[in-house]
């Protein structure tokens, strides 16, 4: 497998696995439990994020997407860390997870769109 495939492949299990842990408190199950899931969740994603290259002359705008989601999964982590502090407002993990998950949607919207418009100047 190419290293890009497994990127994705990896950052699309992390992004499950958050999920699954954050349905987790509705079925009331602990708090440490999450963590140790959601905390998985977000590992797999930064992994997978790190692992991803940029292709090759790729315009601006598309680097910094791409460097926009390595930030995204360091929000993801930021959410995993408040869900291990005792101390951290109860349900901080929360908006991390909501701020995470709307910059993953606008990441994965516009990498597409921009990647076709790199590929279309390119046959012109």
């Amino acid at each position: 497998m190419q290293r890009n495939n497994i990127s994705a492949l990896l950052s699309m299990l992390g992004l499950i696995v958050i999920l699954s842990a954050a349905a987790l408190p509705f079925f009331h199950l602990s708090r440490q439990l999450t963590a140790w899931i959601y905390g998985a969740g977000a590992a797999m994603i930064l992994i997978g994020k790190f692992m991803s290259t940029v292709p090759p002359n790729a315009p601006l705008r598309l680097r910094r997407l791409l460097r926009m989601e390595i930030w995204t999964a360091l929000i993801f982590v930021a959410g995993a860390v408040f869900l291990f502090l005792p101390q951290a407002g109860g349900n901080d993990w929360i908006a991390f997870t909501l701020a995470g998950g709307l910059l993953t949607i606008y990441t994965s919207i516009m990498i597409p769109r921009e990647s076709r418009k790199g590929t279309e100047k390119k046959r012109k």
